[in-house]
């Protein structure tokens, strides 16, 4: 196990928390979401390995860029992994709900834990799971608060 080296970006949703481990992407946090990473004493405060990181971030806020191209470490189960893996397909400006997810991972049945995966998501925006909506259309459950979402969502239906 490598180095943890982790920084903060500003952002329309506030601040971003970013970790990174082995020039991995592992985390990104929104200030009051549910699960949310704290720094720890070991942890090394660099601004330096994350510029690209941010450039991205910046440029996906400003309307300008529609995928990242960061690699990304994310720790999870396999059911874990094929929802997020999923959630990047969605297209930018677009929705899709749990059931559809379910669906295209082969698993119809498995709505409420897609639900549990997508709130599990360790990168969000990146990984987008804000992308996802009830299947009322109605926004619902966004660690980073529905508020966040609606922004996000906001952003890439305008651009």
């Amino acid at each position: 196990m490598g180095s943890i080296f982790y920084t903060e970006i500003e952002s329309p949703i506030g601040p971003l928390l970013l970790t990174m481990e082995q020039d991995r992407l592992t985390n990104v946090c929104m200030n009051q979401q549910k699960r949310s990473v704290e720094v720890q004493s070991e942890w090394i405060f660099s601004e330096r390995p994350f510029r690209a990181i941010a450039k991205q971030f910046a440029e996906y806020f400003r309307g300008k860029r529609r995928t990242f191209e960061i690699p990304l470490s994310m720790a999870g189960t396999e059911f874990q992994r094929s929802v997020w893996d999923e959630l990047r397909e969605i297209p930018y400006g677009t929705t899709t709900t749990y059931g559809e997810i379910a669906k295209r991972i082969g698993n119809p049945k498995a709505v409420r834990a897609v639900g549990l995966a997508n709130g599990q998501n360790p990168i969000p925006i990146i990984v987008p799971c804000h992308r996802v909506i009830g299947a009322n259309g109605k926004l619902t459950g966004f660690g980073g608060g529905l508020e966040n979402k609606a922004i996000l969502l906001q952003l890439e239906q305008h651009t």
